[in-house]
């Protein structure tokens, strides 16, 4: 056999391997980018493989190898259509949930979506607290047909008599706008940093201001922003490919930063805008990105709560803010889970040493670091840690699988009756303050 034709074959093999496990995982959040087009790319290329190596001078016609790799060939759209039928059978069992159970679990969830018509249901029938917009739902369209789609699904919560609908996004500025255009594009709080204390307060008053008007001109009530993560001291991060905490960070100055958000936070509220300052326990000190890497908090309680902690201690206790937990662990409290879904942190530290009583969400949980690992254990501790609120963002079809692990562990009597009780009764004090 001539080499050209022994490294064809071997990279038809290779190939083919490839095309299988990209066929068993469509469903993967990485994989997201290949849904649709991509996938039908990907079942035409498998096809078309086939016809050549069947019909061409390279199969050999009789060889077993060939006819092997022939049925490789063949695997990878059976393995989409696998995934596909395991999709929708774990959508539908999600759908035929018993309407209360619904939506006492649905209050607790945050989904974005790609399809209008894919979240009406989740929205109407109480499957979701809440729905996040970003640029994939303003791309190639204009403002007001995501207006009328923000209102029409708060009319369709309106008719079913649930508590309206919590609509967020991310606009902090700077490289995280992303709903501009069509909205303005103001400058990341960062630019503030040098100026005048009270410059500093009236322009991120400002700040605040505009990117209420706007948001809230949408039908948006909820902006993840103010940042309140320190600029970090180390250098740059080659794998930091999403973070980018570099480039949002306010300041590496706690005093800065609190003020500055804090001033950010009432021009937000007055237009009606509720803020969720992120990323606790705080990036600046983290070198892995938590969108696709486990990342771990190794300074003590005291350093942190005098550094790293201050901004967000100051924002809880001074203005009506939610907090996003990330998927940080911290060490010092507990080492084995993410903050996130870490009872000594949210309920040890966070509701009890700093009595904060108001609305605690996790950041994505389709993010890596959560996702890659046991994400039906994270949601489960994390409503029993007394978190408020699951945020299912990027991908927001992973939303089926996570409320089937909520459910599961309801039917097994796995979440605590207690926590859950009085998480709803924090959302209920929010919606009424809305």
């Amino acid at each position: 056999m001539q080499v050209s034709k022994c490294i064809g074959i071997i990279l038809l093999w290779i190939a083919g391997f490839v095309f299988v496990l990209v066929g068993v995982n469509s469903n993967d959040p990485y994989l997201v980018p290949l849904r649709g087009t991509g996938n039908l790319l990907l079942v035409v290329a498998s096809i078309a493989v086939v016809f050549v190596l069947v019909h061409g001078a390279a199969w050999h016609g009789r060889t077993r190898a060939g006819k092997l790799l022939v049925t490789l060939w063949c695997l990878p759209p059976l393995a989409m259509l696998a995934a596909h039928g395991a999709f929708e059978v774990r959508k539908h069992r999600v759908l035929q949930t018993d309407p209360v159970l619904a939506r006492s679990l649905g209050q607790h969830f945050v989904v974005g979506y790609r399809s209008f018509d894919e979240v009406v249901p989740l929205v109407e029938n109480g499957f979701v607290a809440g729905i996040y917009v970003t640029r994939r739902n303003i791309a190639g369209r204009t403002a007001d047909v995501l207006r009328a789609e923000i209102a029409t699904l708060q009319a369709r919560r309106w008719s079913a008599r649930l508590p309206p609908l919590m609509v967020a996004t991310d606009q902090e500025g700077g490289i995280v706008s992303h709903l501009a255009p069509p909205l303005t594009r103001l400058p990341a709080l960062a630019s503030l940093a040098e100026l005048a204390p009270d410059e500093q307060r009236a322009k991120a008053e400002e700040f605040g201001r505009i990117h209420g008007r706007e948001l809230a001109s949408f039908g948006i009530n909820m902006n993840f922003a103010p940042v309140l993560d320190l600029r970090p001291v180390a250098k740059h991060n080659r794998l930091d490919f999403n973070t980018l905490i570099n480039q949002r960070a306010i300041s590496d100055d706690p005093a800065k930063v609190s003020a500055i958000a804090g001033a950010y936070i009432h021009g937000l509220e007055s237009a009606g805008v509720s803020a969720t300052v992120k990323h606790f326990p705080g990036l600046g000190r983290v070198r892995a990105d938590t969108h696709h890497f486990n990342a771990d908090l190794n300074a003590p309680v005291g350093e942190l709560e005098a550094t790293d902690w201050r901004p967000f201690r100051d924002m809880l206790s001074s203005t009506g803010t939610r907090l996003m937990v990330g998927h940080v662990a911290v060490n010092a409290l507990d080492p084995r889970r993410p903050a996130s879904h870490s009872k000594a942190v949210v309920d040890g530290l966070i509701r009890k040493r700093w009595n904060y009583q108001g609305i605690v969400m996790t950041d994505d949980l389709v993010m890596g670091a959560i996702y890659q690992h046991d994400v039906c254990t994270a949601v489960v501790e994390a409503l029993n840690a007394g978190v408020d609120l699951l945020l299912v963002a990027y991908d927001g079809l992973q939303f089926y699988r996570l409320f089937a692990c909520a459910a599961d562990a309801a039917a097994r009597g796995g979440l605590d009756a207690a926590m859950l009780h009085d998480s709803e009764t924090r959302l209920r004090r929010a919606a009424l303050v809305d």
